[in-house]
């Protein structure tokens, strides 16, 4: 990508979208485009179409999308699917009609089945049964990723999806029902630890295994397959099935490729707030699936690695949290 070119990323305010601002703001990218919900409604064909047609991106991080934990995921499916699937078609169409150079299409890992062997490498799409709690989320995902493969398939764009592992990193999400894992514990160690509280009560039984990638480490990993030579690139853009003969969908996952048990992370983040009392696992609430570990032997091999430790971006989010992320949205 030349230093001057425009560069769409939608979602800007989200933790990732705004990670990727900074990461393209500190390599001298000087034509950085962004729109509030406000000022450009994504679900809104029209508003999208226009805003193209007006701007005409070279590139685009699409990192628009509506995501929370369990609960939120479990209260709202109807709203997780839908306005999920709004936006990645509207960003993904609207790109095409404009002859954007590359596209970036940002997903989850819970977009493998829920039984797929650890750890899971990008051939596990479609094997299998996803997990009930996030369905509804996972398969607005997946359809991105068949657009996205679609498109290329049809129209000779250059369209790559990237599946996070679970996220975590400035900007995060600290709501108490709506929040992922390690925003969650940072904040209920924060709040025990400010009640003098002797025990802090932790979902599920501790022994489901997650992996967890700090955002800024994210970012950079966008970045750095957006700016691959043409050749790298596009071999990680799949192929087309009907002529290979092989599943080779545009698609790479992004992970640090080790994990640990809640209960461990749930102590690493005790530690870091300094709280000085016990955790209780609440075995009446659910686990989620029981183990997520991205195999990143793709990324690894396009030459990219994750440099920030759980222990060290932990401390960097609650650093955050402490400095005005704490009310949540």
């Amino acid at each position: 990508m030349n230093k001057t070119a425009k560069i769409y990323v939608a979602g800007h305010r989200g933790m990732v979208g705004s990670a990727i601002v900074r990461n393209l703001q500190a390599k001298g990218y000087t034509n950085i485009v962004t729109r509030t919900h406000q000022e450009l409604d994504l679900i809104n064909q029209a508003a999208v179409d226009l805003f193209f047609e007006q701007e005409k991106p070279d590139y685009v991080f699409l990192a628009a999308a509506k995501v929370g934990g369990i609960i939120a995921n479990n209260t709202y499916p109807a709203q997780f699917i839908r306005e999920n699937l709004v936006i990645q078609t509207n960003i993904i169409h609207a790109a095409y009609e404009n002859k954007v150079k590359r596209l970036m299409f940002l997903g989850s890992s819970c977009i493998y089945p829920r039984m797929a062997p650890q750890p899971m490498s990008e051939a596990c799409l479609l094997t299998g049964p996803l997990e009930p709690t996030n369905r509804p989320y996972a398969l607005a995902k997946i359809a991105g990723i068949e657009m996205c493969w679609s498109y290329n398939r049809q129209y000779g764009t250059k369209y790559l999806a990237v599946m996070p592992t679970n996220l975590y990193g400035p900007g995060d999400n600290y709501h108490p029902e709506n929040s992922h894992v390690i925003p969650a514990l940072i904040r209920k160690f924060h709040e025990a630890k400010e009640a003098n509280a002797k025990e802090v009560v932790v979902w599920g039984t501790g022994t489901p295994k997650r992996e967890f990638l700090y955002s800024e480490d994210m970012a950079d990993a966008c970045v750095f397959l957006s700016n691959l030579p043409d050749d790298k690139y596009e071999s990680l853009l799949g192929s087309d099935e009907s002529k290979s003969g092989k599943f080779e969908p545009p698609l790479v996952n992004v992970g640090v490729g080790e994990d640990v048990t809640i209960k461990e992370l749930a102590e690493k983040v005790k530690l870091v707030v300094g709280f000085d009392g016990e955790i209780v696992f609440d075995t009446t609430k659910p686990d989620g699936t029981l183990r997520k570990l991205m195999d990143v032997s793709v990324l690894e091999k396009a030459g990219w690695k994750a440099v920030t430790s759980l222990t060290e971006g932990i401390k960097k989010a609650n650093a955050d949290y402490q400095t005005g992320g704490k009310m949540g949205f």
